[in-house]
């Protein structure tokens, strides 16, 4: 049976000279910003002094609290960190969970940023994981001003057919081929009559590849708040049906770093490359070696740090050379 799942859990997980670093951080403050009638709720760990924020982003099957030790490693080196629970998942409230389509989830976002920027000047890096990975792209070309660097381990364009072996556990492409008729009018009405049906996300999307170690992959199944939960068919087919915006070839603003495990099973590099490969920004590809869809292995979690510190080093310089000189 699906159970709530503590952060705590999650932090578990990590090997072990990095679960003391992510510890040592302390719990995050529980923050609640109000969206459309929501309540989303924002983990979060403040650091007035620190020179950067970093908002985390979870995929399908995700919540803040399980994206927290990738969270709390990455305040370690100098970041303030926020991670939301997207409409559907964690302990976001909202008044009709089956009427959640993947567009709020791409709105959710940017508005989000917007608030943060209106907030805080600091620069803000984006580190999207999973299918938060694409989600990070779109929100952040909506307000392109508002994030300096994005950061993802997974560019999953569902209207790419290199993609369908991982939206589908019932027959990989073939299965969603056979699918996408049926579920087109349910991404065509999210939220009315059958797209309402609420299933489990794991009877559709192969969740047993989420991560390779096995007491996480049961971990991330068993999460009655993330891979345990319930989703709307409406939801699932307007993801399914979803194009990224921009296309890649008009997002020229934003510096874009994948960091894709080298042993992800559910999603392979070469779907996320194909993506990448179109984007006209600046683009770098760093493999995480030993690490699958849920980076949590060596040395490809060493990897990761290593990035994200170089990619707080680049906003910073960025934003000291952005900087009126004296005359």
């Amino acid at each position: 049976m699906p159970r709530n799942v503590d952060r705590t859990e999650y932090l578990a997980c990590l090997p072990p000279p990095w679960r003391e670093r992510a510890a040592a951080v302390g719990a995050p403050e529980s923050r609640w910003w109000a969206w459309r009638g929501l309540r989303i709720h924002l983990a979060h760990l403040p650091r007035p002094d620190a020179p950067a924020r970093l908002l985390v982003l979870h995929g399908g099957g995700g919540h803040s609290g399980a994206v927290w030790p990738l969270a709390a490693l990455a305040a370690t080196l100098g970041f303030e960190v926020l991670a939301p629970d997207l409409p559907g998942y964690g302990l976001t409230e909202l008044p009709d969970p089956s009427a959640v389509a993947y567009a709020d989830w791409v709105d959710c976002v940017a508005d989000l940023l917007r608030a943060q920027a209106a907030a805080d000047a600091r620069p803000l890096v984006l580190l999207g994981g999973s299918m938060g990975g694409l989600l990070a792209y779109s929100a952040s070309a909506r307000v392109p001003d508002a994030v300096a660097h994005v950061l993802v381990t997974c560019l999953l364009d569902p209207s790419n057919s290199i993609c369908w072996p991982a939206l589908s556990r019932w027959g990989g492409a073939a299965g969603v081929r056979l699918l996408r008729p049926l579920l087109a009018p349910l991404a065509r009405a999210p939220g009315r009559g059958l797209a309402r049906l609420r299933i489990p996300i794991r009877w559709v999307a192969p969740m047993h590849a989420i991560a390779n170690p096995p007491a996480l992959a049961r971990l991330c199944l068993d999460d009655a708040r993330g891979g345990g939960s319930r989703v709307p068919l409406g939801f699932l087919a307007s993801f399914l049906f979803s194009t990224p915006e921009p296309p890649p070839q008009a997002y020229g603003r934003i510096p874009v770093t994948l960091v894709h495990g080298t042993e992800d099973h559910w999603t392979p590099p070469a779907m996320s490359l194909a993506f990448l490969r179109r984007i006209a920004a600046p683009t770098r590809h760093v493999p995480l070696e030993g690490c699958g869809h849920f980076p949590v292995e060596e040395p490809g979690l060493t990897t990761l740090l290593r990035v994200l510190e170089q990619v707080l080093e680049q906003v910073l310089a960025q934003t000291r050379d952005s900087r009126p000189r004296p005359v």
